[in-house]
């Protein structure tokens, strides 16, 4: 039985989709107030001074602190059907339908959030390890409830959720710095489509 980890930003999509669904989600007075708290930040980002795992949280919070669960699930679900298939990568989806097609386990290991993720996958039937927003009494609070899934998370919620010994071999796919340590658990690992 083979495992199959995937990332999503960059390697199964042509694009980051974490901030393209920032701007589908957000209310009108929220994007100005985004635009306004978080530019110096984003500033900083682009500059190479700010890493993306520390910005994408309080972006999220932002877009999210306060709004209600199931206006927010439902717009997720609509991102999830009608605008993710515009940016899917034809030649990544190949290769996981191949290894579905194998019979392998695929989990997708992303930095982006379960909002739009979880009925992408579930659409897709593959599994899901990602960034995931905390509610309470149906409205979000704005915080992530275990953390940015990037860099070192992603090996080690991988490894918390599956026996990498029980398989006969583990393939990793991704594109960035950030999917490194998730890379490490492969027996083949493959970055921007190369093998490593």
């Amino acid at each position: 039985m083979k495992l199959v980890l995937f990332d999503f930003d960059g390697t199964l999509t042509h694009q980051d989709m974490f901030t393209k669904f920032i701007l589908y989600s957000a209310t009108p007075a929220r994007l100005v107030l985004g635009i306004v708290f978080m530019s110096p930040l984003y500033l900083l980002y682009r500059l190479g001074l700010i890493p993306a795992r520390k910005l994408r949280p309080l972006v999220s919070f932002f877009a999210f602190a306060g709004r209600n669960k199931l206006c927010v699930d439902a717009i997720g679900r609509a991102y999830a059907d009608k605008i993710i298939p515009k940016h899917i990568r034809l030649d990544a989806m190949q290769i996981l339908k191949q290894h579905q097609d194998d019979g392998a386990t695929i989990v997708l290991v992303s930095a982006s959030l379960d909002l739009y993720l979880k009925p992408w996958c579930e659409m897709m039937n593959i599994q899901l390890i990602c960034s995931e927003m905390a509610s309470e009494d149906m409205r979000y609070s704005g915080y992530y409830s275990a953390g940015d899934c990037s860099c070192t998370a992603k090996a080690d919620k991988v490894s918390q959720q599956f026996d990498l010994n029980a398989f006969s071999q583990v393939y990793a796919y991704g594109d960035t710095k950030e999917d490194l340590a998730m890379l490490s658990l492969a027996d083949k690992a493959f970055m921007q489509g190369v093998e490593q």
